[in-house]
């Protein structure tokens, strides 16, 4: 009984830790009713990307002002968040489907002046 104990503990403590490296991957937090990044920064999703696609539509000059949330070449989905390619090779992450931007003047957190530009660009609600 001993052993089956140990051996049930054991897998637990490593489901727990691969859950927390796991999470710790994805650079997104939420902040009142947004996320974003790490640092605190706002993020967007754009109309013109379609949900589950894979795919950004925001490429270019698009992306000067729009700049991505950049996943790491070793990132993977977890729950609501998935990673894209973009065309150049680039790994984006994902909310719900729909791949997440900065936008580029929004220089420190708490800054939505991206919010309905053009009415195409939303912060993200959580």
């Amino acid at each position: 009984m001993m052993k089956i104990s140990t051996l049930i503990l054991s897998l637990m403590t490593t489901l727990c830790i691969t859950t927390l490296v796991y999470a710790a991957d994805v650079p997104v937090k939420k902040s009142g009713d947004i996320l974003v990044s790490q640092d605190g920064l706002s993020l967007y999703t754009f109309d013109k990307d379609v949900a589950g696609s894979g795919k950004s539509a925001c490429v270019d000059a698009c992306v000067g002002l729009w700049p991505i949330l950049t996943a790491a070449p070793d990132a993977t989905a977890q729950g609501d968040y998935s990673v894209i390619v973009r065309d150049d090779g680039t790994k984006q992450w994902a909310y719900k489907g729909k791949p997440l931007y900065f936008f580029s003047k929004d220089k420190q957190p708490g800054d939505r002046s991206g919010d309905n530009v053009k009415e195409i660009w939303h912060v993200v609600r959580n």
